[in-house]
C-alpha cells in the first residue's frame, strides 16, 4: 500500500492516515498520529509483535505510548527544570504532577505527523514544533524514517534540526511481545543487556547518584535470562547505560520469547530504557481484541540518559543551530533456526 489510507479524525479534525510497509518477511502498519508502529508482523509467527489498537481512539485517550515516537525529550526531567545556556527552562510537569516525561502533554507522540516520503518498504514522517512547543526553546523540525530490510529488520532513523539552542532527546517507544501478541505476559521472555552499569532512581523514577554497577543486582542482564527471574523491587522501568556518548550502530540487547522469535536491538545511543511493563492495565481492547494486562510487553528505548540535562556527567542532549540530531536504531527479527539473532551478538 504506497497510498496513505485513512486511519480516523482528531478532534479538531486533522486527518490520522495509515501506511503499509512490507519487506524481508516484516509487515508493518505506520499511524501519522505520534508516529506510531501500529502493528508488526513476522512471516511464520501468527501473533503481532508489538501491543497497539485497531482503531484510532484508544491512542488518543488510552495509550502508554504504544508504538510512539517520544520527544522533544524522551524519559525524564526534575521539576521539568533545566539551565541551557545560563538560561533557566521550566517544561511540562506531566509526570506526578512534578517531573517532565516523554515530551509532556503537547508531546511527539500526540500530535499529527505529516508523511513526506513514502516508498513499499520505508516511510518518513516529519513534525515541526514550534519555539515554547511545551516549554522548550527553539524551533525544532524532527523527521522519523521507518525501513523494513530484506533481513526482518526494521530501522528507525530519527533526525532533528532547531533554530535556537535547545535540547533534544527521541526514542522509538514499541512494547514488544514476540509470544502471543500481549495476550500474556512477557516475564518469561529472555533478555540480554550488553550494559554494565544502570542508572539506580527514586520514587520519581529520577536518577540518583552515579551509574551504579548491575553486578549482583536484579539488574544484571548481560547473560540472558528470563525477564521475570529477579525483578527490582518497584519493577523494571530503569536506564542500562550503554555508552558516555552517542557513537556507531552495535548490537545492545537481544530479547527471546518462548515461540522461537527473538529480536536484536542495534543503536547509536548511550542509553536503552527498560520498562517491563507492569503498569500496563488497558482498557480497551488492543490488537485482535486482546486485553492488556501488567507486564503485557516490554519497551526497549534507545536514548539519552534520563535527566541529562540536570546531570552534566550524563550524555547530553543538546542541540544547536547548524548541528543534526540523528539516532539510528534496528531491530532485527528472526524465527528460530534463522542466522540472523541469537545471544552471541552481543
Amino acid at each position: 500500500m504506497t497510498t496513505p489510507l485513512a486511519f480516523g479524525a482528531m478532534p479538531d479534525g486533522t486527518r490520522i492516515e495509515e501506511v503499509a510497509l512490507e519487506c524481508g518477511g516484516l509487515s508493518a502498519r505506520i499511524i501519522t498520529w505520534g508516529a506510531v508502529v501500529r502493528d508488526l508482523r513476522l512471516a511464520g509467527h501468527a501473533a503481532p509483535l508489538v501491543l497497539g489498537f485497531e482503531t484510532l481512539a484508544p491512542y488518543l485517550t488510552d495509550s502508554p505510548h504504544f508504538g510512539a515516537i517520544a520527544g522533544r525529550y524522551a524519559n525524564r526531567i526534575r521539576d521539568g527544570r533545566f539551565v541551557l545556556d545560563g538560561q533557566a527552562v521550566q517544561v511540562d510537569r506531566n509526570f506526578q504532577g512534578r517531573h517532565h516525561l516523554h515530551g509532556g502533554s503537547v508531546a511527539f507522540g500526540k500530535r499529527a505527523w505529516r508523511i513526506v516520503e513514502l516508498s513499499g518498504d520505508a516511510v518518513t514522517l516529519q513534525l515541526d514544533d514550534p519555539a515554547g512547543s511545551g516549554g522548550f526553546p527553539g524551533a525544532l523540525s524532527a523527521r522519523c524514517t521507518y525501513r523494513l530490510g530484506p533481513d526482518g529488520t526494521l530501522e528507525v532513523l530519527l533526525e532533528a534540526a532547531t533554530d535556537a539552542p535547545t535540547i533534544c532527546n527521541l526514542a522509538q517507544h514499541s512494547y514488544f511481545n514476540l509470544d502471543d501478541g500481549g495476550a500474556g505476559d512477557v516475564l518469561g521472555h529472555r533478555l540480554r543487556v550488553a550494559a554494565e552499569h544502570y542508572l539506580a532512581v527514586d520514587d520519581g523514577l529520577i536518577p540518583v547518584g552515579d551509574p551504579a554497577p548491575v553486578a549482583g543486582t536484579p539488574f544484571d542482564y548481560r547473560a540472558d535470562r528470563p525477564i521475570g527471574a529477579a525483578l527490582p523491587e518497584g519493577g523494571l522501568d530503569h536506564n542500562f547505560c550503554l555508552a558516555p556518548a552517542r557513537g556507531g550502530v552495535r548490537p545492545v540487547a537481544w530479547l527471546a520469547g518462548a515461540g522461537g522469535v527473538s529480536m536484536t536491538v542495534e543503536t547509536t545511543e548511550p542509553g536503552l530504557q527498560v520498562y517491563a511493563g507492569a503498569k500496563l492495565n488497558v482498557g480497551p481492547p488492543g490488537l485482535g481484541g486482546r486485553r492488556y494486562g501488567p507486564h503485557a510487553g516490554i519497551a526497549l528505548e534507545p536514548q539519552a540518559w534520563p535527566d541529562a540535562p540536570n546531570r552534566p556527567e550524563f550524555p547530553q542532549a543538546t542541540l544547536r543551530p547548524g548541528e543534526t540530531y540523528r539516532q539510528l536504531t534496528r531491530y532485527r527479527f528472526a524465527l528460530k533456526g534463522a542466522v540472523a539473532g541469537g545471544p552471541a551478538v552481543i
